[in-house]
């Protein structure tokens, strides 16, 4: 686990805060960090590993017209899935990743490495985009990462 891991868990419990996330490239990778971290239990209502489109749409609420118009890699299928993901959990706040990892799965505009970050919280909802070189594994890893660094940047209102 790494600082940043544990500085999001320790952050939460000093604020008095909980937050989840919405995973789709990511399989659940960022969850299983957070857990790994004693006392997680504490701040971390829990995940929505939405891999699929269904999933998105219909667990965490994002509007089938966000998906059929910007693709499910995109900046408002993230936000709508850091919204839907503090709904459904009832969080203080939440990150949403989707992206693509590779080999193959690129989009037009949207080469592998392409990953869409949205959070929700403190009344905020926001999203942005990040592309990672390397291969899958280090794409989801670096994905993860960020993901927790947004996380940390929501809590302490940088974001």
């Amino acid at each position: 686990m790494t600082d940043a891991v544990i500085r999001a868990v320790e952050l939460g419990k000093t604020m008095g805060k909980t937050f989840g996330f919405a995973e789709s490239l990511t399989g659940g990778m960022i969850s299983s960090q957070i857990v790994g971290v004693p006392g997680a239990s504490a701040v971390f209502s829990g995940s929505v590993v939405s891999y699929t489109n269904e999933v998105k749409m219909n667990v965490l609420g994002v509007p089938s017209s966000v998906i059929e118009k910007n693709t499910e890699v995109s900046a408002e299928c993230a936000e709508a899935m850091a919204e839907g993901v503090c709904r459904v959990i009832g969080c203080d706040y939440a990150v949403a990743v989707t992206g693509i990892a590779g080999p193959t799965g690129e989009l037009p505009g949207k080469p592998v490495g392409t990953v869409y970050f949205g959070y929700h919280g403190n009344g905020k909802s926001g999203s942005f985009r990040r592309y990672f070189e390397g291969d899958r594994l280090e794409i989801r890893n670096k994905t993860a990462e960020c993901a927790v660094e947004t996380l940390i940047a929501a809590l302490e209102g940088k974001i």
